[in-house]
């Protein structure tokens, strides 16, 4: 095998891998969002809850197919980590009326992939 297609191999792993983490992620969100609707009716209403609960779905649905990969806790938790950071930080802006909410849930989301790769990437192997 020729380094060109290891390389090759290897990024296509590395794609794979990322595509499950998302989809693990929206598995995540759409399963546990009824839990959510039920015991918070009013959440849609206060954006910075419903970010918040959204990333932690996410979290929790990618953390748990990290877990079945056999991926160590510290490193589920710095995945969950990343993921979160996006909407904690659009939180201050959002507080201060610098962005809606509609912003907060767009940007939160499109930050939130690009932050995933930080810790992948730290630990690619």
């Amino acid at each position: 095998m020729t380094t060109t297609t290891a390389h090759t191999r290897s990024r296509l792993r590395f794609a794979g891998h990322y595509l499950e983490m998302v989809v693990a992620m929206f598995a995540g969100m759409f399963a546990l969002a009824p839990l959510w609707s039920m015991a918070l009716p009013g959440l849609h209403a206060h954006p910075d809850a419903h970010a918040m609960v959204m990333a932690t779905n996410m979290s929790i649905g990618m953390a748990l197919w990290m877990r079945i990969r056999r991926h160590p806790w510290l490193h589920i938790g710095e995945m969950c980590g990343w993921m979160s950071a996006p909407f904690v930080v659009l939180l201050i802006p959002y507080w201060m009326d610098l962005i809606d909410g509609g912003a907060l849930m767009t940007v939160g989301h499109l930050l939130m992939f690009p932050a995933m790769l930080v810790p992948m990437l730290r630990h690619r192997h």
